[in-house]
């Protein structure tokens, strides 16, 4: 791959769900007459038209976007797919752009982008193995407990609904006798490129109204057939996330569809409190108010 001029510039941002990275990013695309690259791994599928909140058709129809409903649920796809595609995509892009805008809330992601990936150790099928029995038998409190008591400071950043991610972690764990989060920020891969990372902030109780607003909103907008509609694959990694596995258990009798709508607040608020902790961890990233980030970056 041909080096990227230095003068080529990426600006990510990244925050809290419901923050208003979205307005924004499309905002600052029209501003460098750019393109913009999602790093919301759950804007990834086509399926999640309405629970994992992408732009709107109006939106995608401003800015052309990339890595927006460009895969199904049923596709497996993973962090280092993405590096390996959007590392591509920035080269290209940058061939004929001088900046370029990158959005979401997906951590990982980001980081991928940023750093590189971090080197995991090779971790047995057998370890893997144990960690699934456990689960189907003991269920997602006890993966939670585990990584708490093991990696509480993993425990502080990872959506703690996601059962996948915390069966990764506790193999990880288990396979080296270290801290899942030990591994983390070994590796610093040297981009071709400048990148400049803001992360939007807001008053907590302000997110969090605006977290129970856009909830009733999808509830209106008919996420519980959305839902329904995925039933058949509930199991499936891309919709072990908030807004899905709630309603599957409305739909599995376990809970009433109100619990579900207050359950699914509760947890997105609970997740944008993981992503803010996550964003602050990143020495890099520059940390703005909603109110001021367009002039701020620009200037």
């Amino acid at each position: 791959m041909k080096k990227v001029p230095k003068n080529k510039r990426l600006i990510i941002i990244s925050g809290a769900t419901a923050i208003g990275k979205t307005t924004l990013s499309i905002k600052l695309a029209q501003y460098f007459n750019t393109e913009i690259i999602s790093a919301d791994s759950r804007q990834f599928y086509k399926e999640l038209k309405i629970g994992a909140a992408p732009p709107d058709k109006e939106e995608l129809a401003t800015i052309k976007h990339h890595f927006i409903q460009h895969l199904s649920v049923k596709e497996d796809y993973n962090v280092g797919l993405f590096e390996k595609n959007a590392i591509a995509l920035i080269s290209n892009l940058f061939k004929k752009l001088d900046t370029i805008i990158m959005v979401g809330g997906s951590g990982l992601y980001i980081n991928a982008i940023c750093n590189g990936l971090d080197i995991f150790p090779e971790v047995e099928d057998k370890i893997k193995k144990e960690i699934i029995a456990e689960y189907e038998k003991k269920g997602i409190v006890f993966l939670q407990n585990e990584l708490k008591k093991h990696d509480p400071i993993y425990y502080e950043m990872v959506d703690i609904n996601n059962a996948q991610r915390l069966i990764r972690a506790l193999a990880v764990i288990r396979e080296s006798n270290k801290p899942f989060s030990s591994f983390r920020k070994e590796k610093n891969t040297k981009r071709d490129f400048d990148i400049s990372h803001f992360c939007l902030e807001m008053e907590r109780e302000k997110l969090y109204q605006r977290i129970n607003q856009r909830v009733d909103i999808m509830m209106e907008e008919g996420l519980l057939k959305e839902v329904e509609n995925l039933i058949p694959y509930k199991n499936k990694n891309a919709l072990q996330t908030v807004g899905y596995k709630e309603l599957f258990e409305h739909f599995e009798g376990v809970i009433s569809l109100e619990e579900a709508i207050e359950k699914i607040k509760r947890n997105s608020r609970r997740f944008a409190k993981r992503q803010i902790s996550w964003f602050k961890r990143d020495e890099n990233t520059q940390h703005i108010k909603t109110e001021n980030a367009f002039n701020k970056i620009i200037g």
